[in-house]
């Protein structure tokens, strides 16, 4: 047995993953019925990330910003700035890619009992309003905008703190990653839960319908990932960007996609930050910070689907209009955490730029919710695993000034 659990060890976490997935595709499609009790190992993983997530971010945030000195450089400005240039161009491109092969769909009513913001000012005082939230709350809902609130907060305060108390914040901090590295050594166990309960509760043949508009938002979701992402990333680190966008895909895309939640996460993202070698007082920030505001995958689909209403009435829009779409995409995009049902509850907000009543938006959103088990996990593979990516490439442009080497394994 302690030769196996060795090999095993050797093997790495990513390569665990992909055999925890297979055996939870071999499961689901040979014995659904008999294999079902393994469903709880991805509850609990989920459950395991989601529980250590807020207070991760509370205690890393709030000591890297205790323990700043002044003159330590971080990398914040640039970071923020390729967060929100990364979620406008994916909304552009999915705009462009929407008038190049224009989808129709058919409308449904799956989406009752849910109400969707009235526009854009609604959503930005719901994420105001989460800034000012009460700190306990904020942990308790997962309110990670709260919890980035005060943990900077409660930050500056502690700059002026004892030496003993910032060691003691510290030891905190270090025991918080410790807890995540446990948690993160079940994810084979976990993925192969998630994805079995996938394959059995949700099934592919509801998908089939809408074949088309899957290839439209996943097409543009992987060109994101795979080409205009790397085109941002090469024009900072100036060398091969796809050994760091391979690595990001694999070690986060991965188990976001499963998990379907960028906050369930952030502490993937954490550790993979880690074992970059970036700077913490960087990623510790930026990563919680990411999962709220760097929305590229949701800008596709609020876009994507958008314009697929609009196709679907026969709505004349030239491209300036679209162009402008993109835009309301990204800032919604941004606030999408603080709505309850994400990406698809902002497509009436994007509708109504073009006249779509909010009952028929409604039915986009039925759309959405049906297609949801793929759109959101691409969606979330994309946000997640771009998290690392701006933050490794924002600070690997700072090693290529000073002429440290990048190596990317």
């Amino acid at each position: 047995m302690a030769s196996l659990l060795s090999k095993w060890n050797r093997l790495g976490l990513v390569k665990q993953i992909i055999i925890g997935l297979i055996i939870g595709v071999v499961l689901a499609l040979t014995i659904p019925d008999g294999a079902k009790p393994i469903i709880i190992f991805g509850s609990l993983f989920v459950g395991a990330l989601k529980a250590i997530a807020p207070v991760l971010v509370l205690i890393l945030v709030m000591s890297a910003i205790a323990q700043h000195k002044d003159g330590k450089k971080t990398n914040m400005k640039s970071i923020i700035f390729l967060y929100l240039i990364g979620t406008f161009l994916a909304g552009l491109f999915a705009v462009i890619v929407s008038f190049i092969f224009p989808v129709n769909m058919t409308l449904v009513n799956e989406a009752e009992g849910v109400t969707p913001p009235s526009g854009v000012v609604e959503v930005l005082k719901t994420v105001l309003l989460n800034v000012v939230d009460n700190p306990i709350n904020a942990i308790s809902n997962a309110n990670y905008i709260g919890i980035l609130a005060w943990a900077v907060v409660l930050g500056l305060a502690l700059r002026k703190a004892a030496d003993s108390t910032k060691n003691i914040i510290s030891n905190f901090s270090d025991a918080i990653t410790k807890v995540v590295t446990w948690v993160i050594k079940f994810a084979p166990l976990g993925i192969m839960g998630l994805v079995f309960e996938s394959i059995t509760t949700s099934g592919l043949d509801a998908l089939v319908g809408y074949g088309k508009i899957l290839l439209v938002l996943i097409g543009c979701m992987l060109m994101v990932a795979l080409i205009i992402n790397p085109i941002i990333v090469y024009f900072l680190i100036r060398q091969n960007p796809y050994p760091l966008v391979f690595k990001c895909l694999k070690e986060s895309g991965i188990t976001a996609f499963f998990t379907r939640s960028s906050a369930a996460n952030i502490p993937v993202n954490m550790k993979l930050c880690d074992n970059l070698g970036l700077n913490k007082d960087s990623y510790s920030v930026s990563i919680p910070l990411g999962a709220t505001i760097n929305m590229a995958g949701a800008a596709v689909t609020i876009s994507v689907l958008t314009l697929a209403a609009v196709h679907t009435l026969d709505i004349q829009v030239d491209f300036p209009t679209a162009v402008i779409l993109s835009v309301v995409a990204a800032i919604s995009a941004c606030g999408a955490s603080g709505v309850a049902g994400g990406s698809l509850l902002l497509i009436p907000l994007a509708c109504s730029l073009f006249g779509i009543s909010n009952d028929i938006a409604m039915q986009v959103v039925g759309v959405g919710f049906i297609i949801g088990v793929l759109q959101d996990s691409f969606e979330t593979a994309l946000n997640s695993s771009t998290d690392v990516l701006f933050t490794a490439a924002a600070e690997y442009k700072e090693w290529r000034k000073e002429g440290k080497t990048i190596e990317i394994k």
